[in-house]
């Protein structure tokens, strides 16, 4: 590998990291599927119970539809669809984990549909490491990081990339 392509591969990885720092981040994790992901704790507003999702005609179908968020209206990402894998089915321990993300100026809360919340965790910034270039079904811009918790991995993804409102609104 050249020495520019290395240093390529080391600024790709770097605009991707998760802006961590010395000492602990606390993160949500859950579950799609059987697979673990995790948030970053601090754009995370609230976890709700599924219910009272209203589907929108003729949206995409990684969008499942509204809520009513206390007056406010939250669209709701099926992240399981927008990840790749078979759609949610909604269960008993079906969530939606409400996140505020930036656009521009503004911030906007997106719902998101997961299978089950599991905890919150404080992850050492030693065990976190980039996200691999190769090997994943999730293109590598959605992932901050990598989380080594209880001798397993978790994807930690990356909400300002992975809940992009222009690209949730196409397909």
């Amino acid at each position: 590998m050249t020495e520019l392509m290395a240093q390529e591969r080391f600024e790709q990885a770097e605009s991707h990291a998760l802006p961590i720092g010395a000492g602990e981040r606390k993160v949500l994790t859950f579950t799609i599927g059987r697979e673990s992901f995790a948030l970053v704790i601090d754009g995370i507003k609230e976890i709700i119970e599924y219910s009272g999702v209203t589907r929108v005609p003729m949206t995409p179908a990684h969008l499942r539809g509204v809520i009513n968020l206390r007056g406010s209206v939250v669209p709701v990402v099926d992240l399981a669809i927008w990840l790749g894998r078979p759609g949610s089915s909604v269960g008993r321990r079906t969530c939606i984990v409400v996140v505020e993300v930036e656009h521009g100026d503004e911030i906007t809360d997106i719902g998101l549909v997961v299978d089950a919340v599991t905890e919150v965790l404080d992850i050492d910034a030693a065990d976190i490491t980039p996200a691999p270039s190769f090997g994943t079904t999730i293109a590598s811009e959605f992932i901050a990081g990598m989380g080594r918790v209880k001798g397993r991995f978790v994807v930690i993804l990356h909400p300002q990339r992975v809940l992009d409102i222009q690209a949730l609104g196409r397909f």
